[in-house]
């Protein structure tokens, strides 16, 4: 059974987006992934969508979600990534395993910091779908 991961930001336009997308590169099928925010802008960045292209991963079909209860329930991971406290997120009793990711948005910085941060997040989620037990595939090799 797939390890169901939710990455979750504030607008759900850049940071989860692109932990979304590299959980979707590196664990190749043995993952579920959603992203989500908690104060959803409705849309994907421009300049997310762009980072990401330069690393081959197309994020240009994701879409900002508010994040829901229901939605947390789904998880058995909930990755925050600067928002709040995971354990401040999750309703009482949910069972997922919880991470604070500590990111800095990249979002009308210069284009040094979208690629520090893009480089941080791959990272992180490579470490974190090791750690799931989960096999971390780089199809670019």
């Amino acid at each position: 059974m797939a390890t169901k991961i939710l990455f979750v930001c504030v607008g759900n336009t850049c940071r989860s987006q692109m932990a979304e997308g590299f959980a979707r590169r590196y664990g190749q099928g043995s993952v579920e992934v959603r992203s989500a925010g908690t104060s959803a802008a409705g849309y994907v960045n421009r300049s997310t969508i762009e980072a990401m292209n330069e690393v081959g991963i197309d994020i240009s079909g994701q879409a900002s979600t508010q994040v829901t209860d229901e939605l947390i329930e789904w998880a058995d991971v909930v990755v925050t990534m600067g928002c709040c406290p995971a354990a401040e997120l999750c309703p009482k009793g949910c069972s997922a395993k919880k991470y604070d990711w500590k990111i800095e948005d990249p979002l009308g910085r210069p284009w040094e910091v979208m690629r520090r941060v893009r480089d941080e997040i791959e990272k992180k989620v490579r470490e974190l779908i090791l750690a799931e037990g989960e096999p971390v595939q780089d199809p670019r090799r």
